[in-house]
Formats: structure tokens, sequence, C-alpha cells
């Protein structure tokens, strides 16, 4: 199914006007694997939340509330729909395991902060930017609102 097919079921399924828009269409992280793994986390209800570096976004770009994404598996078929729920923009070393919990990847702050360094220093090469420390990282709470 494509994505626009996808869209347009949700559309229908969901009663929404079909003027409605996506934020965009995604999967989560670099490696295949991984990817795949954090949908399966999304779907199963444990992850509730993704992160990002600031300095990726352009002014204006970054998610908001009510923002609608269609999650992906690595090779860009649509899984799910997910709304964004609140999002808040915390220094990477600033970061507690309260909030970063809501990911569901990780049992604790150290764990959690070795695979962002990773995962942080990977996209800061790819998109042009430094990692550092105290890096803003924009963190994203978001829902599951309709899935296949």
């Amino acid at each position: 199914m494509t994505i626009e097919q996808f869209w347009s079921e949700f559309l229908k399924k969901t009663n929404r006007p079909q003027t409605t828009t996506y934020y965009e269409s995604f999967h989560f992280t670099s490696e295949e694997q991984l990817a795949n793994e954090l949908l399966e986390l999304v779907l199963s209800g444990k992850k509730r939340a993704t992160s990002s570096s600031l300095l990726c976004y352009a002014e204006g770009e970054q998610p908001k509330p009510g923002n609608l994404s269609i999650v992906t598996d690595w090779d860009g078929n649509p899984h799910c729909v997910i709304e964004t729920k609140a999002v808040q923009v915390i220094p990477f070393d600033k970061m507690t395991f309260e909030i970063c919990s809501r990911e569901g990847e990780d049992e604790c702050l150290e764990t959690w902060k070795e695979g962002h360094r990773h995962f942080f220093t990977l996209d800061a090469e790819e998109m042009g930017y430094a990692f550092t420390e105290d890096m803003p990282v924009v963190f994203e709470d978001f829902e599951v609102v309709y899935r296949i």
C-alpha cells in the first residue's frame, strides 16, 4: 500500500476531512534493524515518544502538538498514524529518565544517553551540525491514532 493510499484510508476510517495533511512520513533512526524494532515498540504501545536534534530542523519546522505523522517500516511501508501530543526542548545533558523512559527503548538514563549519543553523532554528520552534550533535543510525546 502506498503512503497516499494509506493516508486516504486513514482519513476515511477516522471521518477526517479529505483536506487534512500529514506532517511527515518516516521510519525511526538510520539503521534498518533498529528502525523496525522501534516501529514494533510503537505498535505495542511501549514507545510513546521520540527525540531529535533541534539543530536538524529549519526555522518553524519542528513538530507541534496536533501534528499527524505516518510511521513506516524501513522499506517505507506505512503501519500507523501518530498524533503529536506535547513537544519540549531539553538540553541533552539535562535529560531525565522520567522523560526519556517514554521512548520505551531503555531501562536507565545511561543506556538512553549512550544510544542517543551514537544516533545524534551519526545524524549530525548527515545533517551538518555538531553533536555536543548540551545540544538542544526536541522531545515529542505522541499517541497512535490509527494502525493497520
